[in-house]
């Protein structure tokens, strides 16, 4: 498998995810202020929507890519 298959099938799961899923979210950890051995941090909660059309355009970029033969 050459390496553009292998990036049109890494495009159309990734599409294939974002439509499934639509967001992930991940934790932030911030340091806030350390006084001497004290050490006050925040922990928050990120969350990003993926669009529906970033998820197709992905699908459809993938699929491209498998159906347009390589020119030499």
């Amino acid at each position: 498998m050459n390496a553009m298959k292998l990036v049109a099938v890494a495009l159309i799961v990734a599409g294939a995810l974002g439509l499934a899923y639509g967001r992930f979210s991940y934790t932030k950890e911030t340091q806030q202020a350390q006084i001497g051995p004290l050490e006050l941090t925040v922990r928050d909660q990120q969350t990003i929507n993926i669009p529906v059309w970033a998820g197709a355009a992905a699908i459809a970029a993938g699929l491209l890519l498998l159906v347009i033969p390589k020119s030499a």
